[in-house]
């Protein structure tokens, strides 16, 4: 068969209409995707291969346009047991604030308007007040995520001046986010102190001279470094700083609001206890422990946080609409003392055991196969590392255990599982309610088809 044997596209494009591909992705586009899979068609013809027909033509740019159209941002079955899993988007919302979020995006909103006045008003004010009645600060602002959180205070407070921290707190956590890179970018010069595993309060002391803006503390959240250590405390920091009239930069990273160690896991500091401390303002995240969307909050004295709010910066960074209903229907929560019946992450950190136990068991029962062996779940999400929580999971053997978790991440609805000891393991910690039918349903296909 010669190139000339090929449909046109004029032809081809009846054939599409009739079969609805012109009407479901539009005319242009549909034309582009016959157009590449004739081009597709010549080389083929060109190199020796054998010629398509028209209605192999046709499927292959049927398969082209729903390639295109198809989106690359999913959701996902989270049966890891990692709960913050940075890879699959950190914290899953709780149910009023996704409706929160669906009802701000579906119309207008009051996001810059004061209904009162009838005039302009500040999209600060929709997270803010309820921040400083949670924490008890005196202001607050919130930007897109932590790490612009932290660049903002550098360049607010200390551009062109010295930034005072420990040499053990220069870290880099998830993405290349280095905190000698921000201070850079930030223009603010690094000061680094005492060592990697032991920085005296007389470090910093020594430290301190006429163009120092500032100390900053970093939460070393992804990490720990044991055995013969030091470190001077906040409370003791703040003193230091005071004395010199210099506020105190804590970065938390993870911004719990409630004590974890209740949960048999570490104590991760909170927000409210270095705010208690003194430091002037604090830098935490929204999607990690908050359980709320990504965003970057800043909480501390009015006067610093003030300063941070005029930078032009800020406005380069502001949260959007979308991320400020969601935080403040998830700060409510916390509010009206129903954090941990009502947010994900905090209904998966405080799971027992044994009901984790009976919902692997009548995993097994449903599907007739598998079995139900103890495990640890993790926390993850840069917070705290090495910490765990015990689980049981559901095991399944396979002969090709990877092929197994290959197909169940590819089935209609994806399911990312863990392969340990040669089989694939699913820990129900990190399943939602909702999602366990999905689960078994696409369980239940991978099975049968490596049978």
């Amino acid at each position: 068969m010669s190139l000339r044997g090929l449909p046109s596209v004029d032809r081809l494009l009846q054939a599409a209409a009739a079969d609805g591909l012109d009407g479901r992705f539009g005319r242009r586009l549909t034309v582009q995707a016959l157009q590449e899979t004739l081009d597709e068609a010549r080389a083929l013809i060109r190199s020796g291969g054998e010629p398509p027909n028209e209605e192999t033509v046709l499927a292959a740019a049927r398969h082209k346009l729903e390639d295109w159209v198809a989106p690359s941002l999913r959701p996902v079955i989270n049966a890891t047991g990692v709960i913050l899993h940075t890879n699959l988007g950190r914290a899953p919302l709780s149910p009023a604030a996704t409706q929160a979020m669906l009802e701000v995006a579906s119309g207008y909103s009051t996001l810059e308007f004061d209904l009162e006045r009838g005039t302009r008003g500040a999209r600060e004010i929709h997270a803010e007040a309820l921040l400083c009645r949670l924490v008890e600060a005196e202001a607050a602002l919130v930007v897109n995520n932590n790490a612009a959180a932290v660049l903002l205070a550098l360049s607010a407070l200390a551009r062109k001046r010295e930034v005072v921290i420990s040499r053990s707190q220069l870290v880099e956590i998830g993405g290349g986010f280095r905190i000698p890179d921000v201070l850079k970018e930030s223009g603010a010069h690094l000061v680094e102190v005492g060592t990697t595993n032991r920085t005296h309060l007389r470090d910093f002391e020594a430290a301190l001279t006429d163009r120092t803006a500032l100390l900053l503390r970093a939460h070393p959240s992804n990490f720990r470094i044991i055995g013969f250590t030091a470190e001077p405390s906040l409370e003791d920091l703040v003193a230091l700083a005071r004395r010199r009239g210099l506020p105190v930069v804590d970065d938390l990273g993870s911004g719990a609001l409630l004590d974890t160690s209740i949960f048999g896991l570490a104590h991760e500091p909170t927000v409210q206890e270095s705010l208690r401390s003194g430091a002037g303002v604090v830098a935490f995240s929204g999607d990690k422990l908050l359980g709320g969307p990504q965003a970057g909050i800043l909480v501390g004295e009015q006067e610093w946080i003030q300063r941070l709010r005029r930078h032009p910066l800020a406005r380069a960074v502001r949260a959007d609409k979308l991320c400020l209903a969601a935080l403040a229907a998830t700060l409510t929560h916390y509010l009206c003392d129903e954090a941990v019946e009502e947010i994900p992450v905090w209904q998966m950190i405080a799971a027992r055991p044994e009901d984790l136990h009976a919902k692997a068991s009548a995993w097994v029962t449903s599907l007739h196969a598998g079995e139900v062996l103890s495990g640890r779940s993790t926390v993850g999400g840069g917070s705290l590392p090495e910490e765990t929580l015990p689980t049981w999971l559901l095991a399944l053997s396979s002969p090709r255990p990877n092929l197994l978790a290959e197909r169940l991440r590819l089935a209609p609805v994806p399911v990312i599982a863990r392969v340990d000891n040669d089989r694939v393991v699913l820990d129900p910690r990190t399943v939602l309610p909702e999602q366990e039918g999905a689960l078994l349903a696409s369980l239940q296909a991978c099975l049968h088809a490596q049978l």
